[in-house]
């Protein structure tokens, strides 16, 4: 009935053909679809709600609680006007629907304003099809006792799919598949299922980029399938004024309170501070910059610390999902609480970018080592609608199951996708239930299966110490030699600290050096006594340290035997060229690696355990890499040799 219904709307754009191009067909449908259910939600109390408009408009109370009280739900109309009054005056139809939209309340008068109602109104007036269009929603009956809201989110929801499929390569913008937040709703809800089929139970679920509202959609609809009696009270924020409005339209549409859509840059205007959450779930942007935001970003992580949304660290500014990420786990109820789980699509960035002691490395740390890291499952290519690179669903948890602490999952979906029969912009695939459901299983039965050449493994189970590094700095002794030439002679004096010298100054450095050449050093030393001497000679009595140490490091040049340059108590001074770094495993000890790994090769090294850093990467595909050998010469040859018969025969046929 729901797709029926929904069809029979979506015809009502056969009228706009011509005019208007098939992608700006939703822009119309969808804010007069929830115009007209809302004309009919408030159908059986408007008459009640003008009224009391009428009796208290010239008092000076604040009319709300009044006029909800009145309407029966958290908005309300005081317009004369509703779609019947509309239709019976086609000559002021334009001014009256705009009379019309402006007696909503704030918390609904919104969303037309993120619909541009204003202008759209105008426009189809103009093209003399605003008349036709509003007759015709006003003969489609959204009344509540003819639509439940379940179905009227059906409705809402197959519109929003059919738009975002008419922008084709720009529906990612609008649009997550729908099969993926299934699967995320499937894994987030996944230990909670027993809890979630009680009768009368009441949860709260997130999202921060809440787009179209289609997550939040997704995760209300499996829930109403496990148990019809629970409620999932839902909550989002969204920055695009049209997405927020068609997400605002849904949970209006679905009964849920008005408010609890919010409207705003999730990272500097967080519309829920405070607030913690059951469930939580996002599918932010891509490798999207977070420049904009970076001074109220900074500050919170400066000022607030880990008292903040940022306290772990920040990552480059290139790319701000890891902010996100922050952002919904500091949104997670406390574990005394019962704790949340936290689903997030993000793509392969996150996993490994940046060292040890960079931002992404710091948060990667803090999110393991709290342990909140439950799995991250890995997505085929080419399963969003604009881009086709490789995603992935990282899952947290802040009360884990005790046969998951301390453990992190790994579970490579990548080979698990049906093609689809024709693409949507850059989706080409899609997961199919069966596909869902075997990564569900591998979840559920926190598969850790190493895998062989034959059979690969799609799963494997890590202890969070795994992940982490230590990254030591390895230095190796200065060892130089000095041969002055002509031409490092120049180098010396192209210096910027020689060039600010005097003409005479500099003049006295050429003469002590030319006379110098000829002669070579291996011995730092030896060399700085003897250069010292020949400056005194040519004119400049007190030769300066800094001076000294800029001729010799211009002049000098590695020399494996030369005399290893030392400072003045006696300890060899590091080669800041020959300095190399090494990632030592955390469960290893840093001592015997460096014996076992570094040592056999360069004897005279040792390790700055001053710059010492731990950092945290996923390599996931390392962990799922299988190697397969090239094949045998004798094969191949084989092959070449029925290939060449082919040919010269066919060559042959065609010289007759």
């Amino acid at each position: 009935m729901a797709k029926t219904n929904a069809a029979l709307i979506w015809s009502i754009a056969n009228l706009m053909r011509g005019p208007f191009q098939p992608n700006q067909y939703g822009d119309v449908i969808l804010p007069l679809t929830i115009l007209r259910r809302l004309d009919c939600i408030l159908d059986p109390t408007k008459a009640a709600v003008l009224d009391e408009y009428e009796k208290k408009k010239r008092s000076n109370i604040p009319l709300k609680p009044f006029l909800t009280a009145k309407s029966g739900y958290s908005f309300y109309n005081t317009s004369k006007w509703d779609f019947t009054k509309l239709v019976a005056d086609p000559e002021g139809l334009a001014d009256n629907l705009v009379d019309y939209i402006a007696g909503f309340s704030s918390n609904v008068g919104d969303v037309f304003e993120g619909f541009g109602m204003d202008a759209l109104i105008g426009d189809l007036d103009k093209k003399n099809l605003l008349f036709e269009i509003v007759k015709e929603f006003a003969n489609v009956d959204l009344h509540p006792s003819k639509v439940t809201a379940h179905d009227m989110g059906y409705i809402f929801e197959e519109l929003i799919r059919k738009f975002a499929e008419s922008n084709n390569a720009q529906a990612g913008d609008h649009f997550t598949p729908r099969e993926v937040i299934r699967l995320m709703v499937e894994l987030l809800f996944d230990t909670d299922d027993e809890v979630l089929t009680k009768a009368g139970i009441v949860r709260t679920i997130y999202d921060p980029a809440a787009g179209t509202g289609g997550m939040l959609s997704v995760a209300d609809e499996h829930l109403h399938e496990m148990n019809p009696k629970a409620r999932l009270v839902m909550y989002g924020q969204e920055v695009n004024a049209r997405s927020y409005a068609m997400c605002k339209s849904d949970m209006i549409i679905k009964g849920q309170d008005v408010d609890n859509i919010y409207l705003g840059n999730t990272l500097t205007d967080d519309g829920y501070g405070g607030n913690t959450f059951d469930y939580l779930l996002s599918n932010p942007p891509f490798g999207v910059e977070w420049k904009s935001a970076q001074k109220a970003v900074t500050d919170e992580h400066t000022q607030r610390g880990h008292a903040g949304r940022f306290g772990p660290g920040l990552p480059r500014v290139s790319d701000g999902s890891l902010l996100f990420l922050m952002h919904l786990i500091s949104k997670m109820r406390a574990p005394r609480d019962g704790g949340s789980r936290l689903a997030m699509v993000l793509n392969g960035s996150p996993l490994f970018t940046g060292g040890a002691g960079s931002g992404e490395s710091n948060i990667r740390q803090w999110i393991i080592e709290n342990d909140l890291l439950d799995t991250i499952v890995a997505l085929p290519v080419d399963m969003f609608y604009n881009t086709g690179i490789s995603t992935y669903i990282w899952l947290l948890d802040n009360h884990k199951p005790a046969e998951r602490k301390g453990k992190v999952q790994l579970i490579d979906g990548s080979a698990m996708f049906g093609k689809m029969r024709k693409s949507l912009g850059s989706k080409r695939k899609e997961l199919r239930p069966e596909d869902i459901a075997n990564i569900g299983q591998l979840y559920v039965d926190q598969v850790d299966n190493a895998g062989t050449v034959e059979e690969p493994s799609l799963s494997k189970v890590f202890d969070g110490e795994d992940f982490g590094y230590s990254t030591i700095t390895v230095e190796r002794p200065l060892r130089l030699e000095f041969v002055p030439t002509e031409d490092k002679i120049d180098e010396v004096l192209a210096q910027k600290s020689i060039e600010k010298l005097k003409a005479g100054e500099q003049a006295a450095i050429r003469k002590a050096l030319t006379g110098l050449i000829g002669w070579d050093w291996n011995d730092r030393d030896a060399f700085v006594d003897e250069l010292k001497d020949a400056l005194r000679k040519a004119g400049i009595t007190k030769p300066g340290a800094p001076l000294v140490k800029t001729i010799w490091s211009s002049i000098g040049e590695h020399n494996d035997s030369a005399v290893i340059c030392t400072d003045s108590k006696g300890n060899p001074e590091a080669d800041p060229a020959l300095r190399d770094t090494e990632n030592v495993p955390l469960a290893e000890d840093i001592e015997e690696y460096f014996a076992r790994e570094v040592l056999p090769h360069v004897p005279d090294a040792w390790i700055d355990h001053d710059k010492t850093k731990v950092g945290y990467e996923i390599p996931f595909t390392r962990h799922f890499y299988r190697y397969v050998p090239p094949r045998d010469l004798t094969e191949i040859k084989a092959d070449l040799q029925i290939l060449v018969k082919e040919i010269t025969e066919m060559l042959a046929e065609v010289g007759e």
